[in-house]
């Protein structure tokens, strides 16, 4: 397994530096934004045959581990209301949907040119308030966002296959599929495709009281790619402000928060041996977004602790 990261958290430095930068903390892949606007990754010029993205990398000794496509993701489904307007052209609805799923379609298309064979990101709800079903009309509404999640990203997913290229969700909040029975759900509403499956992200499920171990041994071959994030729920403030608290990341009295792999409550040991006995063998993307360190400390030590968990290879037979 490889120790990969998320190069988004450096949006405000050109690629090669960062290249340099991540390759003499001994990262060996990256995950590249693939969002119109983005710093790093312009897919229009891979559609036209520009490959500096990849000497550039090779040149620091790194691959590209997949694409991350959350925006244009999120408007698949939505929001679409004027939180999401700063991710595409035109704010209006049908606008947003149709730019999404021409984005979206665009990306495989370079993924594949790439020969990178994942895409990370989310594929948005415009169901979320209605989890809780309370009107209980809600329990209905968020049935049928399920036809239209498997409409929209059914045609999504039929080009994705036309370019031999998966996709990865990240179990998310305000995704329709945000816990272990809706990923499952999910999978069912798209008829069982082989190229849907999950960017496994344990920060994600602690918040939620979710065993990452139990997603992991759910889903198994279902898991294309992996991102190294870690959450913590704090105890002093966690009776006050629960696991679903607003407002700023800063606050550091939130009952949870994200956090650098290593500082929070992720059994790291459990998840690399139920990663490597479901046959995933692939990338742990980190993914800085702790609110505690600067992006240099975050980088630093999560290489720092991910390295002495890498098992090189499983054992294939037993002797004893």
């Amino acid at each position: 397994m490889k120790i990969g990261i998320f190069t988004n958290l450096f949006q405000d430095k050109p690629l090669e530096d960062v290249a340099q930068y991540i390759s003499s903390l001994g990262y060996q892949m990256v995950e590249l934004p693939a969002w119109e606007g983005n710093t790093h990754l312009d897919i229009e010029k891979v559609l036209k045959g520009d490959r500096s993205v990849k000497k550039i990398l090779k040149k620091n000794n790194l691959d590209i581990s997949a694409l991350n496509c959350g925006m244009p993701g999120q408007l698949v489904l939505g929001p679409h209301d004027e939180s999401t307007d700063e991710f595409a052209p035109l704010p209006d609805t049908k606008e947003k949907i149709k730019y999404a799923i021409l984005m979206m379609k665009k990306a495989a298309q370079a993924a594949s040119e790439l020969e990178v064979p994942v895409i990370c990101g989310f594929v948005g709800s415009h169901v979320w308030d209605k989890w809780y079903i309370f009107p209980p009309k809600n329990e209905e509404l968020y049935e049928k966002g399920w036809e239209v999640f498997a409409d929209r990203w059914g045609d999504i997913l039929d080009t994705f296959k036309k370019y031999g290229v998966k996709f990865a969700l990240e179990v998310h909040p305000n995704e329709i599929a945000y816990n272990i029975e809706t990923a499952q759900r999910a999978i069912q509403a798209l008829d069982n495709r082989d190229n849907f499956g999950f960017n496994f992200d344990p920060s994600h499920l602690i918040w939620q009281l979710i065993d990452p171990v139990v997603f992991i041994k759910t889903f198994k071959e279902r898991i294309f790619h992996a991102h190294a994030k870690d959450s913590e729920i704090q105890e002093d403030e966690v009776r006050r402000s629960g696991v679903i608290p607003t407002g700023s990341w800063m606050r550091p009295d939130r009952g949870f928060r994200f956090r650098v792999p290593g500082w929070g409550d992720v059994k790291w040991k459990k998840v690399m041996s139920a990663l490597l006995s479901v046959g995933y063998n692939y990338v742990l993307s980190f993914e800085h977004e702790d609110p505690v360190m600067s992006r240099e400390d975050g980088c630093e030590k999560a290489i720092e602790f991910l390295k002495p968990l890498i098992i090189k290879a499983p054992l294939l037979k037993v002797w004893w």
